[in-house]
């Protein structure tokens, strides 16, 4: 059995790291309240895009705009993986690094050449420690993600894609459903895919025209699906730092409560030994 300066060490150790968890867990629940408010606010607005574009859309308009092109054969492709730049959040990035090495190795399966850009720290380290070339990866970009970012990401991507250098664009994130869910997922953002609601344009009054309105929808529709990837992304991320957090507060509990127990249990038995020490001595003097 240990020694008792031996368990106060470790119950000292073991209560300073519980306050550690306790404090990151207290942040991240903080964190995840903002983020959350960020992902309710951009998914109206993406759905607003959405059923504008359906709207406007007709089959007659694809030829004029190069990110509704729609490739036969995906030659190239750009898959963006948006990941964190701080860990402590169990599974999180491990999960979403496992969903884009699936769609890389389904993509190259097929016979397309796949460009990679990481975003967050933990992406770009785990591709460069594997040794998997990268395009761009990115660590400036924080939890509070703004349009700007997104456009950053995704602005290079559709002037390659408009140029035809490339075919498809991906973008691998976290998909915000609850505190407790938020499965990673990959979604393709270009070429742009009409509503599955588009029923044709409709008979509006329009000015300017369907195409000039479409001019400046397309490339704003790209960038909102980006900026929606990252604001969900975080909250998932703050999501699961708190809930790994709290299981190691928790965690940190259980073993403070085992290590006083067998502190206490050592301290009785050296008491116990100590009495029949001087009994035995009392005993012998007689």
């Amino acid at each position: 059995m240990a020694k008792g300066s031996e368990l106060k060490g470790r119950i000292k150790s073991v209560e300073n790291t519980r306050k550690i968890t306790r404090t990151l867990e207290m942040i991240a629940t903080s964190k995840m309240k903002r983020s959350q408010d960020r992902v309710i606010a951009a998914r109206p607005y993406a759905r607003a895009l959405a059923d504008v574009i359906s709207s406007l859309y007709s089959k007659d308009l694809e030829g004029d705009f190069p990110l509704l092109r729609q490739p036969k054969i995906v030659k190239n492709a750009a898959v963006l993986l948006l990941t964190s730049n701080r860990g402590m959040a169990g599974g999180f990035n491990a999960n979403l690094i496992k969903e884009a090495r699936a769609l890389i190795a389904r993509l190259e399966g097929e016979g397309t050449t796949v460009e990679l850009h990481v975003s967050g720290r933990k992406g770009g380290g785990y591709f460069r420690y594997v040794a998997r070339a990268m395009a761009t990866s990115r660590t400036d970009i924080g939890d509070k993600p703004t349009a700007s970012d997104a456009a950053s990401l995704v602005d290079a991507l559709m002037t390659q894609y408009a140029k035809g250098e490339i075919d498809a664009v991906y973008v691998v994130c976290a998909q915000y459903k609850s505190a407790l869910s938020s499965p990673p997922v990959a979604e393709r953002v270009l070429p742009v895919a009409p509503p599955a609601s588009a029923a044709g344009q409709k008979n509006f009054l329009l000015f300017p025209d369907a195409g000039a309105i479409l001019s400046e929808l397309l490339p704003a529709y790209v960038r909102n699906a980006v900026y929606k990837a990252l604001v969900e992304t975080v909250a998932a991320e703050q999501a699961a730092r708190r809930t790994a957090m709290k299981a190691a507060t928790d965690n940190a509990g259980e073993m403070l409560n085992l290590l006083r127990r067998t502190y206490n249990r050592a301290r009785q038995a050296n008491i116990t030994q100590e009495i029949a020490e001087i009994v035995g001595g009392a005993a012998a003097l007689e």
